[in-house]
C-alpha cells in the first residue's frame, strides 16, 4: 500500500499543538483593512484554533 502524503497547502496553514488540538491563522486580514477597528485588527493577528467539527478533516490532510 502506498505511503499517504500530506497536503502541502494545509501543512503550511495548520500546526498542531502540545495536546494534538490544531492551530490556524485567521481570515480577513490581508486587504480592505480601512473600515475594520483596530480592536478587531489586532484581534486577528492573534492565531486560533480548528473547530471540534472540523479537526478531523484536517487531521486527515495533515496525514496524522
Amino acid at each position: 500500500m502506498p505511503k499517504i502524503r500530506t497536503k502541502r497547502g494545509a501543512a503550511k496553514r495548520f500546526k498542531l499543538t502540545a495536546k494534538k488540538k490544531i492551530k490556524r491563522g485567521k481570515a480577513f486580514t490581508s486587504h480592505i483593512l480601512n473600515k475594520k477597528t483596530p480592536k478587531r485588527k489586532r484581534n486577528l493577528r492573534k492565531s486560533g484554533l480548528v473547530d471540534s467539527t472540523q479537526e478531523r478533516r484536517v487531521k486527515r490532510m495533515l496525514a496524522v
